[in-house]
């Protein structure tokens, strides 16, 4: 019995086996960037509409037919630049008969001041009654005021004349004519064609009553600049601008207000009516900590990065993100320029845990290689000028 035991001890010591090993996750890969310090732009973006810096709708000033037109639909036209002609002749006509009015007026006023110097020569009153030497002073008086009317009736007829040719008052883009050669106008009255100004260009746009002080401190620096694109334009195209405009009231309901900004529009890029996207420059920040936009997570506690300590381990970091710029963000805190942040694979790193500096990931921006303090000489940290 002894022994049947001792050999039942003996098979069961023979079958245990040492626990193998606990299974350790091997680093995950990922690519890194070196957070930077920059100089930006504190920014507001809007949403604005394009207008013409001027804005004309010709009528004519005088009544007739139109004889010829003198431009095309959509044409570039110059100030003064002949338009339409309206028939001149009856406006020529009553010119001539002003210059004959004037000449008769000045004639009548020549000879009533001959008479009355004869009368101031006759200075007996016996000779010359006092009534007939004040009726021909009252002549003299009368027919210079004739004259002067005649010549203001010259004058009339002149422009009137000038009125027939019609000119534009700008440099400007000319929209579809509205009425054709043959049709009669009315002075005033009849609309012709409308010019906008293109270059330069409006760009009307609102900003929040509460963004409002901020905006009059800096406007009052004369720091205040914009940026006009198109909202299909990439951001690296925008057009500089100045603020020209800013509103005197806080629009009722929508608590906005309205301001304008003036740009350059040589190449006729920008169209009056289209919606613009309007970035307003406030100031700019000195030494912001900048990381690529794939850098940062949303967790239950808000924004984090994780951060590669010299050990290569990862360290998650809240942070508080700032304005975008381009395909990075501002850090307001949280991270140091020149520490490494993961751009790529955070979702296979575990806080505090080991990771592999991946060098190859297909679009991983700023990847680096080697120790996670240090990034290769030549590597692209992914940041990109804004």
């Amino acid at each position: 019995m002894a022994a049947a035991v001792s050999a039942l001890c003996a098979l069961a010591a023979g079958c245990h086996k040492p626990a193998p090993p606990a299974f350790a996750m091997p680093p995950a890969p990922v690519s890194v960037a070196a957070a930077v310090a920059e100089d930006v732009p504190v920014y507001l973006d809007e949403i604005g509409q394009g207008a013409a810096s001027e804005s004309v709708t010709m009528t004519p000033q005088v009544s007739g037919r139109i004889m010829e037109r003198h431009f095309e639909d959509g044409a570039e036209l110059k100030q003064d630049q002949l338009l339409y002609t309206i028939d001149p002749r009856p406006f020529q006509a009553a010119l001539d008969s002003a210059n004959a009015q004037l000449a008769q007026s000045k004639a009548a006023l020549e000879l009533a001041k001959s008479q009355l110097e004869m009368y101031n020569v006759v200075s007996d009153a016996r000779a010359v009654s006092k009534l007939d030497y004040d009726t021909k002073k009252n002549t003299v008086a009368v027919d210079e005021a004739l004259v002067l009317a005649a010549q203001a009736a010259l004058e009339t007829a002149k422009l009137n004349l000038e009125y027939c040719y019609i000119r534009s008052p700008i440099d400007g883009r000319a929209g579809k004519r509205l009425v054709d050669a043959g049709n009669i106008v009315t002075g005033n009255q009849t609309g012709l064609l409308s010019i906008q100004r293109l270059d330069p260009m409006y760009a009307d746009f609102t900003i929040t009553e509460r963004d409002l002080p901020i905006v009059q401190e800096e406007m009052a620096r004369g720091t205040l600049k914009t940026l006009v694109r198109l909202p299909s334009d990439a951001e690296a195209s925008n057009c500089p601008g100045e603020l020209t405009f800013l509103d005197n009231a806080v629009q009722n309901g929508s608590g906005t207000v309205n301001l304008r900004a003036t740009f350059s529009n040589s190449g006729h890029h920008f169209w009056p009516g289209q919606f613009v996207r309007v970035r307003l420059v406030l100031s700019v920040k000195k030494g912001a900590v900048l990381v690529p936009n794939e850098a940062t997570q949303i967790g239950q506690q808000g924004p984090y990065v994780y951060v590669v300590r010299p050990d290569t381990t990862a360290e998650l970091r809240q942070v508080t993100l700032g304005q975008r710029h381009g395909d990075r963000i501002v850090i307001e805190s949280g991270v140091a320029s020149g520490e490494q942040v993961v751009v790529t694979g955070q979702l296979a790193v575990n806080p505090g845990a080991k990771v592999r500096i991946d060098t190859g990931t297909p679009g991983g921006p700023g990847s680096t290689a080697g120790p996670a303090g240090a990034a290769e000489p030549g590597a692209k940290t992914g940041a990109s000028k804004s």
